[in-house]
């Protein structure tokens, strides 16, 4: 039998090499973790790019359920594109929709818009003033339906082409909503998670809002008026 003195020496090393591999397995786990976090959070962002012009196609499958008789039309059927992909992406929104676009007359893009506000969705709409009143605009069809819609009152153009879906999704880039952008120009759309770049875009759009409140440039402009008067007399 070994003597006392060994026996506790012994336990003493074993407590020292737990000890040790205590130190190195906890860093270990740590970056092992971290690493699990990141690759966990990269599945979850979406960041998806879309170029146009999009290949001409027919998009009623975005819109129509399964089991409901194809589309009839003379165009392919069936088929994924940058705009049909972009189509799903605005109807994916299911509580809010906030859109600053300068030039709106896509009508598959007014269909959407309109089934959202339909669904529910709580739609907001700001727009450049000059464009809002174009022929072929779709702005009028959107407050007919009870859309909220604000045009912007600067003097510059409003010339964003953004759109942030739940307060989580943003889609932005140089599309115009309109049929000569989707089909005949060049052009980028990003759609991302990112909350980083979500972030900016949702304020902007929440600024511009605010500083367009008909019922606050009604009461400004009293207010010119009233102190130009004032001086006047």
């Amino acid at each position: 039998m070994a003597p006392m003195w060994t026996m506790a020496l012994m336990s003493k090393m074993w407590s020292v090499k737990v000890l040790g591999l205590g130190v190195l397995v906890v860093p270990l786990s740590l970056e092992l973790l971290g690493w699990i976090f990141k690759r966990c959070r990269s599945k979850r962002i979406l960041n998806e790019v879309l170029f146009f012009p999009s290949e001409l196609a027919c998009v009623e499958h975005v819109f129509t359920p399964t089991g409901v008789p194809p589309c009839v039309c003379p165009l392919p059927h069936g088929l994924e594109t940058s705009f049909s992909r972009l189509l799903r992406h605005i109807l994916s929104a299911s509580s809010s929709l906030d859109l600053c676009v300068f030039s709106f007359s896509n009508p598959h893009l007014s269909r959407a818009v309109l089934l959202l506000h339909g669904r529910g969705v709580n739609v907001r709409v700001l727009t450049d003033k000059d464009y809002a009143e174009i022929t072929g605009s779709k702005i009028g069809a959107l407050r007919m339906a009870g859309i909220c819609v604000r045009s912007d009152s600067t003097y510059v153009h409003m010339h964003h082409k953004f759109a942030v879906l739940d307060g989580r999704r943003l889609v932005t880039g140089s599309l115009n909503w309109t049929m000569g952008a989707v089909q005949s120009n060049k052009e980028n759309v990003l759609v991302t998670d990112e909350p980083g770049l979500v972030r900016p875009f949702l304020d902007e759009f929440l600024e511009l809002w605010a500083r367009n409140d008909p019922v606050q440039l009604r009461q400004n402009q009293q207010n010119h008026w009233n102190h130009r008067n004032h001086r006047n007399q």
